[in-house]
C-alpha cells in the first residue's frame, strides 16, 4: 500500500489505467495515508467518509472491466483520490474558504475546475486547508487550525495553497490543485520542496465568480512532486469557456512538448533582490544561486539584472490599490451585515477598510502604472527567454507568528509586503514557477521562481523540466515525517 503512495501521479495513472493497481486499492492506501500523516499536519480537511470513497473507487474499477463497449478511463485522473483546495467551489461537500462565516457552507455546484478535474476521472476524497479567504501565505484559520509544514511541523506551510503542498510533500495526494494571488502557488510549493505553478493570466478560468473582467490577479493552477504531473494537470484544468470572456483557448499538449527543444542557448534574467529593494533572509539568495547553477548546467546562460527598468515603489504602490479594489470585493457581501466584522481576520478587515478611500482617478492611475510596468517587463523579455527570482522572501517562519514583520532588520509595513517577489509574475499576467531551490542551514527548504514570457507556459515548463533532470539529488530530499 505505501508503494502506491509513492508513485508520482503519471505513474500512477498508468498504473491504474493498465489495471496493475485498482483504484480501489489506490483509494485504501491513500486514505491509510491520510489517517497516519494527517493529525500531525493537518493539511487535508473536510474528509469525505472511507465507505462512500471505496464505493466510488469500485465504480471507477467497473468502468476498466473488459467485454463493455464502455471500458476506458474517463481521462487522465481516472480513479486518482483529489482533495481540492478549499477556496474552490465542490458540489456537495463544504466550501469554508477557511471563514467561520462559511463554515457550513455546501455549494450546489462545482467550479469549473473542479468540474474538469471530475471529467477527467478523478475522485474527490475532501478538501485542502487554506488560510482564512486565502488571505496571507500562512495556512491557519478559526475553522479547521493550522497546517504545518512538511519539514518541519513547528513552521508554517506558507499559503494559501499550503494544504495542498503539504498534502503533496507529505504523500499524502499524487498531485494538488491551488490557486495564486500573491504567490499561493509559488511560496508554499518553495516551502514543501515541490513544484508549483501560476499558469497565465486566463489560461485556466474560473466559473461561477461575480465579476469576469477586474478581478483576473487570481488564477488557479496546478502543483505536483514532478514537472510532467504540473504539466499533465494544467492540461485538464487548462481550456476556454465562454462564460469567462478573457479566458485563453488552450489544446496544447503541455506533457507530451517536455522534451521539445527550445532551439538556440537560454537566457535567464537573475533579478535577485532588485538591487536591494527586497528584503530578504540571508540564506535566500545563496540557495537560488544554487539553482541558477543548475540552470547553468542545463546550458543556459545567466545574466544578473541590475537595471530591471521599472520603479519597483511605484509597482508596488499600483498593486496595493489593484489588490485592496480585488479583495474588497471579495470581502464586501459579508460586511453587509455589520455584526461579521467580528468574526473576519483583521488583516482581511484593512483590506477592506483601505478600499473604501479608493477613488476612480486612483484605480485608473493605478491601470496605467500597471500597463507600463507590463510594457517593460515586454522589454526585458527582448533580451531574455525567462525571468528569476526567489520564490520567497525569508524562510519558513514559527508556526504562532501570524507573519513576518521583519526582515533582516527591516519593518514589513503590511501583511504581505514579505510576499512582494511574487507579485511580479501575478500583476503582469505572466506565467510562473516555483521550482525546488535547495535546502538552508536549518534543513529547511526553499525554491526559485521562475517567470516566462506572455502565454510561454510551454517554454516554461520545458524549462523546468530540464531543471528537473539535473536537480534530482536535491528533490529527493524527503520530509522526515513526525506522527502523532
Amino acid at each position: 500500500m505505501n508503494e502506491i503512495t509513492e508513485l508520482s501521479a503519471h505513474d500512477l495513472s498508468l498504473a491504474i489505467r493498465t489495471r496493475q493497481v485498482s483504484c480501489r486499492e489506490v483509494m485504501q492506501a491513500t486514505l491509510s495515508r491520510i489517517e497516519c500523516v494527517n493529525p500531525t499536519y493537518n493539511a487535508i480537511v473536510s474528509l469525505r467518509g472511507a465507505d462512500q470513497l471505496i464505493r466510488e473507487a469500485d465504480a471507477r474499477d467497473a468502468q476498466l472491466v473488459g467485454g463493455s463497449r464502455h471500458a476506458s478511463p474517463l481521462g487522465w485522473m481516472h480513479g486518482m483520490p483529489q482533495a481540492v483546495k478549499d477556496t474552490a467551489l465542490t458540489a456537495g461537500l463544504r466550501s469554508t474558504l477557511g471563514s467561520p462565516l462559511l463554515r457550513d457552507n455546501i455549494p450546489p455546484e462545482d467550479g469549473l475546475m473542479v468540474r474538469r478535474m471530475k471529467a477527467a476521472g478523478c475522485i474527490v476524497i475532501g478538501k485542502t486547508n487554506v488560510p482564512e479567504f486565502g488571505l496571507g501565505s500562512h495556512t491557519f484559520n478559526e475553522v479547521f487550525g493550522t497546517t504545518r509544514n512538511a519539514f518541519d511541523p513547528a513552521r508554517s506551510a506558507g499559503g494559501s495553497s499550503g494544504g495542498a503542498a503539504v498534502a503533496l510533500a507529505t504523500r499524502m495526494l499524487p498531485v494538488a490543485d491551488g490557486s495564486d494571488f500573491m504567490g499561493s502557488l509559488r511560496n508554499p510549493a518553495a516551502w514543501a520542496n515541490v513544484f508549483g505553478m501560476r499558469p497565465s493570466q486566463g489560461r485556466v478560468p474560473a466559473w461561477p465568480v461575480s465579476d469576469v473582467w477586474v478581478s483576473q490577479l487570481s488564477t488557479e493552477g496546478p502543483m505536483a512532486r514532478t514537472v510532467r504531473d504540473l504539466a499533465l494537470l494544467l492540461q485538464v484544468q487548462a481550456g476556454y469557456d465562454p462564460r469567462a470572456p478573457l479566458s485563453l483557448q488552450s489544446d496544447e499538449k503541455f506533457a507530451e512538448a517536455l522534451d521539445e527543444p527550445h532551439g538556440g542557448r537560454v537566457c535567464i534574467g537573475w533579478l535577485g533582490d532588485l538591487s536591494g529593494h527586497l528584503a530578504v533572509e540571508p540564506g535566500i539568495l545563496d540557495v537560488c544561486q544554487q539553482g541558477l547553477r543548475r540552470l547553468q548546467a542545463c546550458g543556459c546562460a545567466v545574466e544578473p539584472v541590475t537595471q530591471p527598468g521599472f520603479a519597483p515603489d511605484a509597482v508596488w504602490q499600483a498593486w496595493l490599490v489593484w489588490r485592496r479594489l480585488i479583495v474588497a470585493g471579495r470581502i464586501a457581501p459579508f460586511l453587509a451585515d455589520p455584526s461579521n466584522r467580528a468574526h473576519i481576520k483583521p488583516e482581511a478587515l484593512w483590506e477592506c477598510d483601505q478600499a473604501q478611500s479608493l477613488s476612480g482617478a486612483q484605480i485608473l492611475a493605478a491601470s496605467v502604472q500597471r500597463t507600463a510596468f507590463y510594457q517593460r517587463m515586454l522589454a526585458l523579455f527582448e533580451r531574455f527567454d525567462f525571468l528569476a527570482l526567489p520564490a520567497t522572501q525569508v524562510w519558513p517562519f514559527d508556526v504562532a507568528t501570524r507573519w513576518p514583520s521583519h526582515i533582516a532588520g527591516r519593518e514589513m509595513d503590511t501583511y504581505h509586503r514579505w510576499m512582494e517577489c511574487t507579485l511580479y509574475a501575478s500583476f503582469a499576467g505572466l506565467p510562473g514557477i516555483s521550482v525546488p531551490a535547495g535546502f538552508g542551514s536549518t534543513g529547511l527548504p526553499a525554491g526559485l521562481q521562475l517567470i516566462g514570457p506572455p502565454r510561454g507556459d510551454g517554454a516554461l515548463l520545458r524549462l523546468a523540466y530540464a531543471y528537473e533532470a539535473v536537480a534530482q539529488d536535491m528533490l529527493n530530499i524527503r520530509p522526515m515525517l513526525k506522527l502523532a
